[in-house]
């Protein structure tokens, strides 16, 4: 019976070791592992990103108010020129015949208007002492007044074949740069029923514009002011800078999709950008330059309590049950304040942290964080193989196939 008594005590306590064992093997088998990131300062902006087309500020479309053909031309694409200078001629030989003879209309009409005047002072004369029939004096006022009428009409047929002269030279209206000439010398244009345009002139090209189109999700959050790059296909390593300048109420609506213009001013000083490019636009409708940053990995963050019961359990060689570090640095939250968890050395605690804006890659720290702090993005567990098969625990004593001594890891 006493030595009964004594086998079963030797292999309750077998068990007892081999059960110390194992826990103490899984204890020490199992690795907690932090990836963190610094606190640190940077800038961090929202964007909105469309596409536009590059325009002169201003441009003016010149045309001929009267028929005729291109005598000369004195310009061609991309020549400068001035305001007043004469860019083209029509031929002026009909023109120049038409202001004769209205010059030779309103000489008749001049000697008419002499002729009737003395002829009405006469009548009149004779009228007062009643020497004429009132026939006659009622006459010479109705010639001296058509005289007057026709003279005006004369006049005025003479100023409009002198003002239609004057149209056969067509002169710049603006100080600029021609970019389109739309005829040839020896072309006939008609002005019958529109004017013709003949040349476009672009005021300076070395101020430009981008006429972009932005969704009516994205337009409320563009101001006038706002900052913003541009890239154009003629220069896909180059970054132009620009602001809003004009936000346009008028809505474009194409196949169900309503956008709206937006005018952004985009400085040309090397004449690189031309009238007509496809630019690509980013306007930053929120940025904060110079700032405390924290990964916004981290603001997602929440740690697997077992992994981190196991972790503190490492520390302390007890083990803990779902119990959360201690945090005496907790300000009230609220709409803008966020969780973190921060690492110093070994300690591992909470903060709440107020952001400002955020990028989903960073985001601005108001309040709650230092530079140089070290905030968890993740955490893992990496185990030892040896001590997990298929899921499930082996003794630390069983015997080992070679092998054995890849991990498999479990993150948070």
């Amino acid at each position: 019976m006493k030595k009964k008594t004594i086998i079963i005590g030797s292999i309750v306590f077998a068990l007892l070791l081999v059960i110390i064992g194992f826990k103490t093997f899984n204890k020490e088998a199992a690795k907690i592992s932090f990836e963190t990131a610094k606190v640190v300062k940077g800038t961090v902006s929202n964007t909105i990103t469309a596409t536009g087309t590059l325009e002169a500020i201003r441009t003016i479309s010149v045309g001929c108010q009267v028929s005729g053909i291109v005598d000369k031309l004195y310009v061609d694409y991309n020549s400068h020129v001035k305001a007043g200078d004469l860019l083209a001629e029509l031929d002026k030989r009909t023109l120049i015949t038409s202001l004769e003879n209205a010059q030779a209309n309103l000489d008749n009409a001049k000697a008419e208007m002499t002729f009737q005047t003395a002829n009405f002072n006469r009548t009149k004369a004779l009228a007062d002492k009643n020497l004429v029939a009132q026939n006659d004096y009622d006459q010479a006022i109705y010639s001296f007044t058509k005289a007057q009428t026709l003279l005006k009409t004369a006049q005025l047929e003479y100023g409009r074949a002198q003002i239609n002269l004057n149209y056969a030279s067509i002169h710049s209206p603006i100080d600029g740069v021609v970019l389109e000439r739309a005829v040839d010398e020896g072309q006939t244009v008609a002005a019958s029923f529109n004017t013709p345009t003949l040349f476009s002139i672009a005021n300076d090209l070395t101020q430009m514009q981008v006429e972009a189109s932005i969704d009516e999700a994205d337009i409320g959050k563009v101001l006038v002011n706002q900052r913003v790059t541009f890239t154009v296909d003629a220069f896909p390593d180059l970054n132009f800078d620009g602001k809003v300048v004009q936000i346009r109420l008028q809505p474009i609506t194409k196949s169900n999709v309503v956008t709206y213009t937006v005018v952004v001013q985009a400085p040309n000083p090397d004449l690189k950008l031309m009238p007509g490019m496809t630019a690509s636009i980013t306007v930053f409708v929120e940025e904060a330059k110079d700032v405390l940053i924290v990964s916004s990995k981290a603001l997602h963050f929440t740690p697997d309590q077992g992994l981190m019961d196991t972790y503190l359990a490492s520390l302390t060689g007890k083990e803990v049950i779902g119990q959360e570090p201690e945090n005496n640095n907790k300000p009230k939250m609220d709409s803008t304040s966020r969780n973190v968890w921060v690492k110093n050395g070994t300690n591992v605690h909470s903060v709440s942290v107020k952001v400002g804006i955020d990028d989903d890659m960073n985001a601005q720290v108001i309040e709650g964080l230092n530079e140089g702090d070290e905030v968890i993005t993740s955490m893992s567990s990496s185990v030892s193989a040896s001590s997990t098969s298929g899921g499930q625990s082996s003794s630390p004593f069983m015997p080992k196939p070679p092998g054995s001594k890849t991990t498999t890891t479990k993150k948070s």
